[in-house]
Formats: C-alpha cells, structure tokens, sequence
C-alpha cells in the first residue's frame, strides 16, 4: 500500500480577474520542492472563471498548465498566441521574464477543468531566457495496465513496475527534474508505479479517492482535493476506494535554496525581487503582441 509522509487539502482562493480555484502552495517552508504551488479550477459556472488571467508578468519560475476540460487562449509578447484545449499541456520555463494572459475559449461552454502547476528555477537558471512548449501537435502518450489504471505522461519519463518500457512525455527538462503524470484508476483498481528515479514524490487527488497507509501503519482513506506525499520506490502502490480515482503524480528532486516570493515573482533574494518589479514597471520585460 503507498505509504503517506504528510497530507495537504487544498483552500479555495481567488486569482487573475476573480476566477476562482482552490490552491495548495508553500512558499515559506518549500516542503513541495522543487514545486511550489497547485492551483485547480473545476467549475461549470462561468461566473468562476470568465475573467480570465489577463496580462501579467513571471519571472524565475515554470509553469506548467494541463488542461481537462474546456481552455484557455495563451498569448505572451514571444509572440505565442495558442489555443490550449482538453488534454493539452503547456509549459513555461519563465526565466528572465514572460508577460502572458491566459483567457477562456470562447466555445468552452461546458465549464472548464484544469490545473497550473508552478515549479522553483534553480538560481543559476532564473535569469536565462525564457523557454515555451507545449503539446498541441505532440500529445501526451498513455499506456493502461490490466488492473484498471491509466497513465498518461505529461512531462518527464514514466514506467509501471510491472512493465519494462518507460513511457516518454513529449515535455522534457522541468526545473528539478521535474516529472508529472495523470493517472486514472477505476473503483477497486490499482497501479504500481516504478518512482525509485525520484526524491521527491506527491499525488494530488482531483477526483475520487486512494487508499494509503500512514507513518503508523493505518490504512486510511484520502479524498478529492487532498496532496499526498507520498515515499518514493520502485513499487509504489497506488489504489482506488470505492470510487473512480483520479490523480496528479508530482515528483521530482528538491532544489534546497532560499526563495524570497512576491506575487509573479520567484527569486532568491529580496534585491532580486525588487529588481525584478522594477524592470517590468520600466517595460524591460516586453509587451503581448
């Protein structure tokens, strides 16, 4: 049974022009790293989202968005203007600096789902240039096993214990060597992911729930909107309850330094923070075209 570290549930909050999500972040403590924050927006209301994320500015730190249902128009002032719909996945290694909004499709009708990700830059990257992927033309490879689960790679390398090929995400290289995968189990069903690769392991469960065991031993049941962290092994046991589970696999290798975090921005030290607000204020970071 996957073995629990600690146990997170995620806050509603409010973010962009009054779209609402619920959040699970850490950007005192870093007890996430390399990650730093999850925010998921499910609703069916437009009132919750229809105001979208107008233009703003991020610097040293990725973002990496997934998408369920419905979609966003991305537009940044590299010149990308992109439509990112159901199963995409996009992924912004910010750098120096990205100015990007991120708005409602209009032909998404039916509410929307989905998920941004934000993950830490180690210093000695947060000040290169900006990168931009994304899986419009490139979709994600799934592989199902025959216990009711399914993995689908959204960025990084993935392997069921059970089998021998790994699994290849058309995104590569995330800060951390950051790794995610969605991953579908029926009621009852069960997976076993091969995690050894990585130091740092969370599942973040956006529908349904898992059955886990804690540091004592117990066996315990978690819930829609709970993060798990979980103990990294070869084997790592993942279960559905009674329902149809469905989770984000978050791993990864702690980048263990100092941030100083203000709104967009993800530095090491106060100075580069302000310098950071200055050069957007000043136009330096550049405008959406």
């Amino acid at each position: 049974m996957m073995k629990v570290l600690s146990k997170f549930t995620a806050r509603p909050a409010m973010d962009g022009d009054g779209v609402n999500i619920k959040r699970v972040a850490d950007f005192l403590n870093t007890r996430f790293d390399p990650y730093l924050m999850i925010d998921e927006l499910k609703s069916n209301d437009q009132q919750d989202f229809i105001g979208g994320f107008p233009a703003h500015p991020h610097r040293g730190i990725e973002t990496f968005t997934y998408i369920l249902k419905g979609g966003f128009e991305h537009r940044d002032q590299l010149s990308n203007v992109k439509a990112i719909r159901s199963g995409d996945v996009q992924w912004m290694s910010t750098g120096s600096g990205v100015v990007h909004s991120e708005m409602p499709l209009a032909d998404a009708n039916d509410g929307l789902h989905g998920f941004q990700i934000w993950l830490n830059m180690p210093a000695k990257d947060k000040m290169r240039p900006a990168i931009y992927q994304d899986t419009t033309e490139n979709p994600n490879p799934i592989v199902s096993n025959a216990s009711g689960a399914t993995l689908k790679a959204l960025a990084g390398n993935w392997q069921f214990a059970e089998a021998s090929e790994v699994i290849e995400a058309s995104i590569q290289g995330l800060a951390g060597k950051g790794a995610i995968a969605d991953v579908t189990v029926t009621a009852k069903g069960e997976a076993r992911v091969d995690l050894s690769a990585h130091q740092s392991v969370s599942a973040y469960i956006y529908q349904g729930e898992l059955e886990y065991m804690d540091a004592k031993g117990e066996q315990l049941i978690a819930k829609e909107g709970q993060l798990l962290m979980i103990e990294p092994d070869a084997n790592t046991h993942i279960k559905a309850g009674n329902k149809a589970a469905g989770i984000l696999l978050l791993a990864g290798s702690p980048i263990k330094e100092e941030i100083v975090h203000m709104g967009p921005f993800v530095m090491n030290t106060q100075a580069e923070i302000n310098q950071a607000i200055d050069d957007y204020q000043q136009g330096r970071f550049g405008e959406i075209v």
